[in-house]
């Protein structure tokens, strides 16, 4: 599912026009960027944690020569589901049903979608 997809699912879902729906979507993923950046942590209840953590140096192996590479340290965001979603994810599994696949959209060059740029107004702290 796509940006644009769950735009045009809550854009039915509540009879708002998906220009609207699509700059409260865009808003809520750059609040929740912003808050991530500046706090290190998002919880949102029943959904989950997004979380800076800090991954350490190391030395990995480039994969066709199996050189030795470094790889400095650096910041990455991780994710811990919540109570609700790990239930329904178990729930899913349990019915014997595959999840779909994920399309591949560097292959499809239609997949490609562009969005409008931000809105220009002050940052909303959650």
């Amino acid at each position: 599912m796509t940006k644009k997809d769950i735009v045009r699912t809550i854009a039915e879902e509540i009879d708002l026009p998906q220009f609207r729906t699509r700059a409260l979507v865009q808003r809520t993923f750059e609040a929740l960027i912003e808050v991530l950046v500046r706090d290190g942590r998002v919880e949102l209840r029943n959904f989950g944690v997004f979380q800076i953590k800090q991954r350490e140096a190391r030395l990995a192996r480039n994969p066709r020569t199996g050189e030795p590479v470094p790889v400095e340290a650096k910041n990455v965001v991780t994710f811990k589901p919540g109570k609700e979603m790990e239930e329904r994810v178990r729930e899913f599994k349990a019915s014997g049903e595959k999840p779909p696949e994920a399309p591949n959209d560097a292959a499809d060059p239609s997949a490609a979608t562009t969005d409008p740029p931000p809105p220009s107004h002050p940052p909303t702290h959650l």
